[in-house]
């Protein structure tokens, strides 16, 4: 296999088959280490979506609904692809907005004002898929810099552009939530159902509502960019700090790769933490959650408050444990085509299979149990023991999946 990393899961154990094309990859990620920082990726918004769709519809408090500001998500689109099962699908976007943003935030995180930078672009795009019965979650990072053939669209002038290739947050940038939406859904041949769009602010929010995040780094953290010093071991971080963390990419030499890999585990601390009982069954604390997080997060005019309090308490039974986070299969970190330039192409042949099991609602690790062999048919296999021994379960994860409720501060 060349296009990437495919993962064999044996009693427990994730083994990951290595490639050359996997580590040209990486190199690339480390050669581009000291190219301009962006905000955050995959992270940002996660925790205020996790919420979102969960936590706020599993309470339904009309007050809290009520205060979310609006889009027409789905305005001007026709011939979107079908809908074959009941599963739910959000398109959920993280900007670089600073607005909410305390002076002495601003000041902390040195992203400055919005002054210095007005408006908003997307700087995370997330897939984030509930199975039908809601009993399991896959939320699927968009890299911003994929190449993309921006479909034809109207711009704020009433001017109709023709289609062009660009990389896929151009379409943010060009048409708002409407093109990106149209953009990702002739991309993927995914219906999206529901928009969710957060800014930092409400990262900031949701951290110190939760009266902060433990982290585990396994070494020194001082980076130039994110402006961010820890010591190596635990550390309890505040909403700010914690942005800056899952900011941080030019401390270790790995770029990137290494920051979506923190940036995932960063996830999975949020999720254990909004999901467990004492914030879930603490209407107070809850509450506080909440609204601290909502006044930055802006939804399609669809999800209404029924659909949130049906939503929610289909959820009740979701664990972190059923919930996998992975990135769309790349097959080039450094992509130039068509007058676009350093943009990451999906691997043509893993991202179809993807999404074509999003469509079908279909588990994304493969369980395969081979044949018995005659020997144990005929009940001459043993283990050793003299007991009779049972072929084993191997599990194919082809595209890197990993649990939410993996704790990286376990042995610290």
């Amino acid at each position: 296999m060349d296009r990437g990393e495919l993962s064999v899961i044996k009693d427990s154990q994730v083994w990951r088959v290595d490639s050359p094309l996997m580590r040209s990859q990486q190199r690339s990620f480390e050669q581009e280490a000291a190219s301009p920082p962006r905000m955050v990726r995959y992270l940002t918004i996660f925790s205020v979506a996790i919420v979102a769709i969960s936590a706020i519809s599993w309470l339904g408090f009309g007050v809290i609904t009520n205060s979310i500001k609006r889009v027409d998500a789905f305005a001007g689109l026709s011939d979107r692809p079908e809908k074959p099962t009941s599963a739910v699908n959000y398109l959920i976007v993280g900007s670089d907005s600073r607005e909410g943003l305390t002076r002495e935030e601003q000041r902390r995180l040195r992203t400055g004002s919005t002054k210095v930078a007005a408006g908003k672009r997307s700087d995370t795009i997330l897939l984030v898929h509930i199975s039908k019965n809601r009993d399991r979650a896959s939320i699927i990072s968009i890299p911003r810099d994929s190449y993309a053939l921006i479909p034809s669209w109207t711009d704020s002038s009433g001017n109709v552009r023709n289609e062009t290739y660009s990389k896929i947050n151009s379409a943010f940038a060009w048409g708002d939530a409407p093109l990106l939406i149209k953009t990702f859904e002739s991309m993927s041949n995914v219906r999206i159902d529901h928009y969710i769009e957060v800014d930092f602010t409400g990262f900031v929010r949701i951290v110190d509502a939760l009266g902060g995040v433990e982290i585990c780094t396994p070494r020194a953290i001082s980076d130039s960019k994110s402006h961010l010093n820890l010591e190596a071991g635990r550390h309890q971080l505040d909403g700010i700090d914690s942005l800056k963390y899952v900011r941080a990419r030019s401390f270790d030499g790995t770029a990137d790769l290494g920051r979506m890999k923190r940036q995932q585990q960063f996830v999975s601390t949020i999720l254990r933490e909004v999901t467990s009982a004492g914030v879930l069954l603490n209407p107070l604390k809850m509450t506080k959650l909440l609204n601290s997080a909502f006044d930055s997060v802006i939804t399609d005019e669809g999800l209404d408050r029924n659909d949130l309090l049906t939503l929610g308490k289909q959820l009740r039974n979701l664990s972190a444990k059923n919930v996998t986070t992975l990135t769309i299969p790349l097959k080039y970190y450094n992509y130039n085509k068509n007058g676009v330039s350093a943009a990451v192409l999906w691997d043509p042949e893993l991202s179809a299979d993807l999404f074509q099991r999003i469509r079908e609602d279909r588990p994304l690790v493969d369980e395969v149990t081979p044949s018995p062999s005659p020997s144990s048919e005929s009940g001459d296999a043993t283990d050793g023991t003299g007991k009779s021994s049972e072929p084993e379960t191997l599990y194919i994860d082809k595209f890197g999946t990993e649990k939410a409720s993996s704790n990286p501060c376990k042995g610290f």
